[in-house]
């Protein structure tokens, strides 16, 4: 049975990227832009985003339900603990994306996230700290003003990448960034513009 489109009886404006596929809808409406809580979605919002990196954010949407699955509900505690049998499974399941570098770099971040916490910093707090102050991100007027990356994911990205983490370039971050409500993108003619939650949110990069 084919899943009935969530916005077949909404006309409520939206981001033009969400207007591409009822699974974006939902996602958009839903989740994007909206703070998360727990080291575990911290570390599953990061985990997807790098497996996003070259593809469409569909395709690793449409396949989060197994990447929970396979990867114990990113728990970096158990999957910090996997080796080369887990990575030889992980190649082998069609559920997911089958890269090697990304499901190796995962397994590694999960052991950062564990370094991070062991040297007193928790993760959602560390990225929130990079989080811009809102006052000095505007909200863009169309899609095409978004940025791809910005200094504030620029310096997180470098600061990740000091603690060992892999995978998270500037682009990465942002995209992380932005999924997760530490800025807000949507557009301002969207239904969701102004409307995310307030979550942790530090005042520019590193700010404790």
């Amino acid at each position: 049975m084919t899943s009935p489109d969530p916005a077949a009886h909404d006309d409520r404006p939206r981001c033009d990227w969400a207007l591409s596929a009822p699974d974006y809808v939902a996602y958009h409406d839903d989740e994007w832009g909206r703070p998360v809580h727990g080291t575990a979605a911290w570390f599953e919002r990061m985990s997807l985003e790098a497996f996003q990196s070259g593809l469409s954010w569909i395709v690793v949407l449409r396949k989060r339900p197994a990447f929970r699955e396979v990867f114990a509900g990113f728990d970096p505690d158990t999957v910090a603990r996997f080796g080369d049998d887990d990575v030889t499974r992980l190649l082998g399941d069609a559920r997911i994306v089958r890269n090697r570098m990304k499901i190796e770099a995962t397994i590694s971040n999960a052991r950062a996230v564990l370094d991070l916490l062991d040297a007193g910093d928790d993760l959602g707090a560390f990225l929130a700290s990079y989080a811009p102050d809102p006052a000095d991100h505007p909200r863009p007027a169309r899609l095409s003003d978004v940025p791809g990356s910005t200094p504030a994911s620029t310096a997180l990205s470098k600061a990740l990448k000091k603690r060992g983490f892999r995978f998270v370039g500037p682009t990465t971050c942002y995209a992380l960034m932005q999924a997760t409500g530490l800025v807000d993108d949507h557009v301002a003619y969207c239904w969701r513009a102004g409307a995310a939650p307030e979550g942790p949110r530090g005042t520019g990069p590193g700010s404790p």
